[in-house]
Formats: structure tokens, sequence, C-alpha cells
């Protein structure tokens, strides 16, 4: 096993592109920002270099102008077409992203009110500051040679009112997820992300506590002990809490199954290439963990992952098994490959059990969630309207996308069983992603408002704030909603 903590060292993976400054440097140069076709009002020459190097304002184009001796004057920021819409204006500023890696060395500050640009350059400069942070990440801990800084990085200055601490806390955050999401199974196994979880609760004077193998049947979490037990690495509940004790009860559980073959009904092997980001729940959880507290939230917050991996053996549980769930509610399993909803219930049961102002969980749960609104989009579910409101408003506010789906009551019928109280799946397979929802629903009673997060956890195609790879979801957006409330 490596060493503790080894998961989460961020230092390790990333190479820090953009160093952020709260002052404009005396030598600074412009970074102008120009929307598609609007390079005509460019002042000379910076208007015959774009059109010598084709540029033309897209979306996350980046020009270096050279100046008197050839070293760089100035750069251009393509912002690409007006958006269509509020949502996709207030997404603008992670366009910044893109400069990441690209400005040379040097100190550098945004221009505003340049050709064709509407507003933007304007915009949030903490969320414009956060984007250029998250555009220089990079994974490079398997990469040979790699695992500092590759390059002296560019001093950029945000604009005035960019809070620097707290874009910063914002990417530790991220950069937390998207490392643990990143590190292949070998190396972050359910021993490994309860050291990952261990090194934050130390972190934040958190107290900590682990049940283990066995010792889960003992404590009555007989679902993680099931899905888990075919393991070598034994299957474990990861329980921490932060806060003053007479805090408003905030309870994060993440889905924490470091790999998914499928159980004995086995995954094709090309759906197990991606199988390390199951535990994309676990990882987010810990990421907005990671903001509650850093941030000194005025609430109790309570972390639960049941940290599992979902492996073929003589003692894998199988389908047509009857489960008997914390909540003494039997499951009769239609499919193994349905793990997640397995050791989610048995955590959120216990979650509920000291009835949470706020209990939310996430999971890499459903593919029927990436059918429906994509990989960009996570659904969310919840009862609360006033909740859900608050998160779509701080969602288009922080360019952190989710969308609400129904908790449409007539599909629980569809998870009935014969011989147990409820299927882990539905016979017809449609509407897979609310049926899951509304699995988990049932094992939530007493929390004053529960939403669950069906989130991917992976970002397929890179953009201006990161590469190909784990990708933070929702934890931004939940984290405005519960500074909103909590103060910080």
């Amino acid at each position: 096993m490596p060493e503790t903590g080894d998961a989460t060292r961020i230092t390790e993976f990333l190479i820090m592109l953009i160093q952020l400054s709260s002052r404009r440097a005396a030598n600074s140069r412009p970074v102008r920002v120009v929307r598609s076709g609007a390079t005509e009002s460019l002042p000379e020459p910076l208007k015959t270099w774009a059109a010598a190097m084709r540029f033309s304002g897209e979306a996350g184009q980046v020009l270096v102008a050279p100046g008197e001796g050839g070293a760089p004057s100035a750069a251009l920021l393509g912002l690409g077409k007006p958006a269509r819409d509020a949502v996709g204006e207030a997404a603008l500023p992670l366009i910044f992203g893109a400069l990441a890696g690209k400005l040379p060395a040097g100190s550098w500050h945004i221009e505003s009110g340049d050709a064709g640009e509407t507003g933007a350059a304007a915009g949030d400069p903490t969320l414009r500051a956060l984007a250029m942070r998250l555009g220089g990440y990079r994974f490079s801990r398997y990469k040979a040679g790699a695992g500092g800084k590759e390059d002296e990085p560019a001093e950029v200055f945000a604009g005035e009112g960019a809070d620097i601490a707290e874009a910063g806390r914002l990417a530790d955050a991220v950069f937390l997820t998207r490392d643990l999401i990143n590190t292949p199974t070998n190396d972050l196994g359910p021993a490994e992300l309860e050291a990952a979880a261990r090194q934050l609760a130390e972190e934040f004077s958190a107290e900590i506590r682990v049940t283990t193998g066995d010792d889960l049947l003992g404590a009555n979490f007989p679902m993680i002990h099931a899905v888990g037990r075919a393991s070598a690495d034994a299957p474990r509940l990861i329980d921490f809490s932060w806060g003053a004790a007479d805090a408003p009860k905030v309870t994060l559980v993440g889905k924490g199954v470091c790999f998914d073959t499928g159980g004995l009904d086995i995954k094709p092997s090309s759906s197990m290439l991606l199988m390390k980001k199951d535990m994309g729940g676990a990882a987010n959880v810990l990421g907005l963990a990671r903001l509650v507290m850093a941030s000194g939230l005025a609430v109790r917050l309570r972390v639960l992952i049941p940290a599992v991996e979902n492996s073929i053996s003589a003692s894998a549980f199988r389908p047509g098994d009857v489960l008997t769930s914390r909540k003494g509610k039997t499951v009769e399993i239609g499919n193994t490959d349905a793990e997640g909803r397995l050791v989610l219930a048995d955590a959120l049961s216990l979650a509920d059990e000291e009835a949470p102002e706020i209990l939310i969980d996430m999971a890499t749960l459903t593919g029927a969630a990436r059918v429906a609104l994509g990989p960009d989009v996570p659904p969310f579910y919840t009862a609360d309207a006033g909740f859900a409101a608050s998160l779509a408003e701080a969602s288009v506010a922080v360019a952190d996308p989710v969308w609400q789906l129904p908790l449409w009551q007539p599909y629980a019928d569809n998870l009935a069983s014969k011989i147990a109280d409820i299927n882990n799946v539905t016979s017809d397979g449609f509407a897979g992603s609310i049926t899951a929802a509304l699995f988990l629903e049932g094992f939530v009673e007493r929390a004053r408002t529960w939403a669950h997060f069906d989130v991917y956890g992976w970002r397929p195609k890179a953009s201006p704030i990161g590469p190909v790879g784990g990708e933070a979801q929702a934890i931004r957006a939940l984290y405005a909603v519960l500074k909103q409330r909590f103060g910080g």
C-alpha cells in the first residue's frame, strides 16, 4: 500500500502554470479579450498580427503578440460568439482557464473594454481567477520526470475584487477531487481511500472512525459488507465529523466503489475501462467537505463514505439474493451491477438517524443520467423546492451546471419485488436515474432536506478549465448554497 496520503498530495500531480496576483505589477502586460469576428477593431499592430496568425477570437483561442526585440508585449484571448442566454454569459469567465500554459512567464493583467468584448472580462473576477488555476491542472503522478513545476509560471492579476484566497480554496477542493478520481485502483482501493479521508480529517482536526470488514455486520451495515466482501481489500464505512456539536447538521454521503467489475453480472471489458472513477461520489464529497471546513462554515459536518470494491470471488453476492438493509428493509438483488445504491442505502440510513438539517449524497450511479443529460450536467433530485431553487441559481452564478429531474413517484412501483420489500433494479429499463433516486429516497425519512446527485465525475473532452480526466461536479454550486445559508 502506498504511504498514507499519497493519493491526496496535490503538489505531486499539479504543474502550476498560472500564479495569481492580488496586485497589478508595474511592468504588467495586457491580456485583451476579443469576441469572434471582432479583430478589426483591435489597435495596430495587434490587428495585423492577429490577421497574420489567423486569430479570429474563437472561444479559448490564445495568441501572444511580440513587441520590441521580439519579447512578448500583449496577449489576445478569444471569447467566442456572444452567449445566447444568461447561463452561457455567466460561464464566460471559465474561458480564461485557456491562458494557463499559454502565457509566457512574467506579469500579466486582464484588460477590460477591449475589441468586441461585452462585459465578460468585467464579470466575476474570482471565477476568472479560479478558471486560470483550474486550467493549470495536470495529473502527472505516473509520468517519468514529472511531478513538479514544469516551467516558471506566468503571474496574472485577475482584476480588482478577485478573492484570491477563495479561488485557492475552490481550486484545492477541485484538485483533490480530480486527483482521487484519476488515481487507478491499484493505488486507490478502499484502504487508500480511507487514508485520503484520514489525511483530510486530520488536516482540519475532525473526528474520524472507520468500521472495517466483518465488523460491518456487528455494526449493522449488512449491504456495505455484502457488496465489498468478495474483494481482498476489505469493505469499510468511513465516518468523520467536524464543527460545533450544536451547529446545524449537514451530512454528506459519497459512493466509494473504488472499482466496479459489475460483480457476477460482470461488465464487458470496455465498460470497465473507467471504473476507477466509480468512487467519484466519494471524491466529490471529500472535495466539498474540504471547502466547508477550509471556509469555517457554521455547521456540524458529517461525512460518510462506504468504501468497497465490487469484485468477483466465491464470496460475491449473487443475483437473486435477498439482503436485509440497516433500515430493516429487504432488498432482492436483480442485478449485482447496481451495487452503488446498496452501499449508499446503509450509509443514508445511518445519516438519517440523527435527522440532519441537510443530507446530500453524491454518486456515479447510472448510465441513464449520462444518456439524459450527457457528461457535463449532473442531475439532482430533491423534494425541497426552496433548496432546488437556491441550487439552480447558484449553479448559474458559479458556472457549475446541475439540472433537477423529478422524483416521479409512479415509477417507484417498477422496483417491486415478489419476495422482498424492494428490488434493486427495475425490469423495464426505463428512467434508470429516476428509479435509482427513488430507491435511495426509501431510506431517508427524518432529514429536513435530502438531495441526491447522480454525477459522472469525468471530463471526456479537454476544456479551458481542465484536461480529460476526473472532474469535480456540483460541489462549487453546493458550496455556494451552504455558504449563503451558514456563513463563512
